[in-house]
């Protein structure tokens, strides 16, 4: 293999890792801004505690999220600059206009009203902090807006020509590049991926406390929370899918058969390949369980509609069936759990055992993971069923790549997984440590927080200061 292959195989794993690792934050954090958002209105509406225990509890949460995704994203984008000098030239009058809209529209929002966030609850008043929560959760939203529309001009490049440079440049008009074929359905199917893992990881959160019996109002309010999103968003997201695989057919039909795992063309009715092991050398697909017809019922609505097969397209303009077949099918059978398990928690509210149907919770606590799974797999087979493009029809992946060496991306890519792997671990850690704390009613502000998990309880002259951490000498305190 040529040093130039290897080299772009170990840049094009790079970038992968880094963008595996920072996309699990931001599907976090879009969604975790919105449920405190939801839970502050609800403490302004109703007075009821528990909503603002669940809200700072959550909110310590977030924060940690936040940051990781915020350094993950900034070391990613030195990437085009290092690795992908190339791709940087010649999209990047059209691409770093959008990113530079997501930096001066959502970031400068989230970071104006983060603080008040963060630390404002005690110290402004109750209508300008749920403000600044609207704020962060709407930056958040903003900011999927454009890095969504990025990443869809480069699936489906439209209103660009090239100038005397050979660079991709605007045509005529922005809003046709902003709002491009597949952005629409991308940022719907994106953004309802992330409601749907933040609730699954509420909810995980909630039965691991319901499973050791600590069965407070606040476990309780966000355990049916998170079971009515996952009721309620699943099957939207199912549907939401569908529309987004339709109209990845008419722009990138070698991304769906690869997809489906079909070589060859069906004149007269695809079938679904559940199970199969695609083979691209062969053309083949050694096929475990099929449903005859289903594949093209699916796709177009039709069980007797004709599917082009990828023998339809070159070699060299095929995408890697073996890694697209199964991303997607994780993807999918993720997504299938659930809606199960939305439905399995309607069943147990109708027969009014919400909280105390264990197997419901040993349900809900293994989901957990399971839409940050699922995210990963769903870019997998965005990303990779584009290839050998990394802008779509227009320029290829190994014509993006910086003039690098070997040893020099492959320290880099070293440095990059002991870096990652430490720090995000430690990050993961203290979340899942501070999860582990069931929240309850008095649950501390944003100066108690340090100290209560540290295993310190606060006492109430501590709460009446909230500067001094030193524990209370008091007579109630001993």
């Amino acid at each position: 293999m040529a040093d130039a292959d290897t080299a772009l195989i170990l840049a094009r794993a790079q970038f992968a890792f880094t963008v595996s690792f920072h996309f699990i934050f931001p599907a976090f954090s879009i969604g975790l801004a919105s449920y405190l958002a939801v839970l502050e209105a609800l403490w302004l509406k109703t007075g009821k505690e528990v909503y603002i225990n669940l809200f700072r509890y959550w909110l310590k949460i977030f924060a940690i999220a936040f940051a990781m995704g915020v350094v993950s994203g900034i070391v990613m984008s030195y990437q085009f600059g290092t690795n992908w000098s190339v791709f940087s030239d010649r999209a990047g009058p059209i691409i770093g206009p959008l990113m530079a809209y997501e930096v001066l529209t959502a970031f400068f929002l989230e970071a104006g009203f983060l603080g008040v966030m963060l630390f404002g609850l005690e110290r402004v008043g109750k209508k300008l902090h749920f403000l600044a929560t609207c704020m962060v959760a709407l930056g958040t939203a903003i900011s999927a807006f454009w890095i969504l529309s990025a990443n869809s001009w480069m699936q489906t490049p439209v209103g660009w020509a090239r100038n005397a440079e050979g660079q991709f440049v605007p045509a005529a008009g922005w809003l046709e590049i902003i709002f491009n074929p597949s952005f629409p359905f991308r940022l719907a199917h994106t953004v309802t991926a992330a409601y749907l893992t933040t609730a699954l990881a509420v909810g995980a959160v909630a039965a691991w406390h319901l499973l050791k019996r600590r069965d407070t109002p606040e476990v309780r309010k966000m355990f049916s929370m998170a079971m009515w999103m996952a009721a309620l968003v699943a099957p939207v997201q199912i549907f939401v899918g569908d529309l987004h695989g339709l109209n990845t057919l008419e722009h990138q039909p070698a991304k769906v058969m690869a997809m489906e795992g079909h070589f060859d063309s069906y004149p007269n009715g695809a079938p679904l390949i559940l199970i199969g092991m695609p083979d691209s050398k062969a053309e083949k697909t050694h096929v475990l369980l099929e449903i005859p017809k289903l594949s093209s019922l699916i796709l177009k609505h039709d069980a007797d509609a004709p599917l082009e097969g990828l023998k339809s397209f070159p070699r060299s303009e095929r995408p890697p069936a073996e890694i697209v077949f199964w991303s997607f099918r994780v993807m999918v059978g993720l997504g299938m759990l659930m809606f199960a398990l939305g439905l399995f928690s309607l069943l147990a509210r109708l027969r009014k055992r919400l909280y105390d149907w264990k197997l419901l919770h040993r349900f809900a606590l293994v989901m957990g993971p399971s839409g940050f799974v699922a995210v990963i797999a769903g870019w997998v087979t965005t990303e990779v069923g584009r290839q050998p493009y990394v802008v779509y029809g227009l320029l290829r992946t190994a014509d993006a790549v910086s003039p690098i060496a070997t040893p020099g991306v492959t320290g880099s890519l070293i440095a990059f997984v002991l870096v990652y792997f430490t720090v995000f671990a430690a990050g993961t850690i203290y979340i899942l440590k501070l999860a582990g704390h069931p929240p309850h009613a008095g649950e501390g502000g944003e100066a108690e927080a340090p100290i209560r998990t540290a295993g310190i309880t606060p006492s109430p002259s501590m709460r009446r200061r909230g500067s001094d951490p030193r524990p209370d000498l008091s007579e109630e305190a001993r």
